[in-house]
């Protein structure tokens, strides 16, 4: 697999040729990764995968016209190709007046900053078999579990690499480790399934596979024989797991092209308070080990810690250099770039911060409400703000959680459920995106 160094060269490469070939300006990314999948089923291995992929993305502009092409192929002959055929193309494209190149004095200077993306660790097949042998055993031994969808390990290594004509080279490695664990409790057509996940930078931080699969035995036992959810308005506590998909809708509708598009919900928001006071929503991509880290963005800019919501208050879009230009706004470096295409936005490790009151006292207050471990469907208007899932979870009585209850909706709009929320102190940092407990009162719950 290439290193970050080589990396970086090819993509400086690629860029010198396309600068040479009639380009008035280029950048490319390359991304080289090498990764280790192991299953099991029933205490028997199932599948092992090995998979190794370099690719890069080219872009060009020639004046305001702009074109992208991606290849897997790295040879000189390919480069070559590549390059006439990304100019032609951007030639014969529409002009765009947003379109280019990051602003030059925006560009990261100096050197990296290293964010302990990287682990030395790396575990053999046969490790990984073990580590997701010991997940699924420890969820089928869970008392209740009758049956099991598998356990599973993995280990990745990714190299990336942005190069621009106009003067930012820079390059980092990642690695990634996960485990799992999906088991089915109950029998017949009472059956109920849940998981355990977790996946980290470093192996050495992840929790033990033991605990991974206890995690998916008890969610999926504490299922069994839901009953139902009457009908009407009533306050809904989303479990961390799921509650993260809130700051998703949120980023959704804050990003650059949204805005410029006028197709978001909180279109005109800027400045104003759209949650409840006293809640922060912050992007950090320069959290040590952060599952989403980066020393830099898409285009080649500076990253640094960003509070998208500030006690309330809607502080800033996401924007990369075209969105920024279309609004008369500068970039706030949040773009992210693929192997193909022009760079979109996107945020990196997100989290909510932990309010002041325990989880188990924002139930206890709560006569009466569900408390939501599963949601399904996708049923968000990113326009309007309506809001409407198909949920499962626990029913809230008298401050207490008590039976599971499933096939209920949960509805509201965005805007009005951002106002109404309240955050738990129990934050903790186990994904890319992290809330702690919250609640949202005044939620409109359809039973099944």
């Amino acid at each position: 697999m290439l290193t970050p160094d080589a990396a970086r060269d090819r993509a400086l490469d690629i860029v010198t040729r396309a600068r040479k070939a009639g380009a008035d300006a280029a950048d490319a990314v390359l991304g080289a990764s090498a990764s280790v999948d192991v299953s099991v089923r029933l205490g028997e291995l199932e599948d092992v995968g090995r998979s190794e992929e370099e690719q890069l993305g080219l872009r060009v502009f020639v004046g305001q016209r702009s074109a992208s092409v991606s290849t897997s192929d790295l040879s000189s002959a390919a480069m070559d190709a590549l390059v006439e055929r990304a100019v032609a193309m951007a030639r014969e494209a529409p002009e765009d007046k947003w379109a280019g190149l990051a602003p030059e004095d925006r560009l990261m200077t100096g050197p990296i900053p290293d964010l302990d993306l990287q682990d030395a660790d790396d575990p053999a097949p046969a490790t990984l078999k073990q580590t997701a042998l010991a997940a699924e055993d420890a969820a089928r031994a869970v008392p209740g579990v009758t049956n099991s969808e598998g356990g599973g390990a993995s280990a990745s290594r990714v190299a990336w690499a942005l190069a621009t004509s106009h003067g930012f080279a820079g390059a980092y490695a990642t690695t990634s480790h996960s485990v799992s664990a999906s088991v089915l409790a109950g029998s017949g057509g009472a059956m109920q399934r849940d998981y355990g996940h977790r996946s980290a930078r470093h192996r050495a931080h992840l929790p033990s596979p033991e605990e991974i699969g206890r995690e998916a035995g008890e969610r999926a036992v504490a299922r069994l024989n839901p009953g139902k959810v009457a009908s009407g308005p009533i306050p809904v506590l989303f479990d961390p797991r799921v509650g993260a998909s809130l700051i998703g809708h949120l980023t959704g509708a804050i990003s650059g092209a949204a805005i410029a598009r006028g197709t978001s919900f909180l279109l005109g928001k800027l400045g104003e308070l759209i949650f409840a006071s006293g809640i922060d929503i912050i992007d950090d991509p320069l959290r040590p080990h952060g599952l989403r880290s980066r020393p830099f963005d898409g285009e080649g800019l500076a990253v640094s810690a960003t509070s998208l919501i500030r006690d309330g208050v809607l502080t800033t879009w996401l924007l990369d250099s075209a969105s920024a230009r279309q609004l008369g706004l500068e970039p706030t470096g949040h773009a992210a770039r693929g192997g193909a295409g022009a760079p979109g936005v996107s945020t990196t490790n997100t989290y909510l911060a932990p309010g002041k009151t325990s989880r188990d006292d924002l139930i206890a207050g709560v006569k009466r409400g569900v408390y939501v471990t599963e949601l399904i469907g996708q049923g968000v208007n990113g326009v309007t703000g309506d809001y409407s899932r198909g949920a499962a979870g626990f029913l809230i009585e008298d401050g207490v959680l008590t039976t599971p209850v499933d096939e209920f909706t949960i509805a509201g709009n965005l805007k009005d459920m951002f106002l109404q929320l309240t955050a738990a102190d129990d934050l903790e940092f186990r994904y890319a995106t992290n809330v702690p407990t919250l609640r949202i009162d005044g939620m409109t719950v359809a039973g099944g």
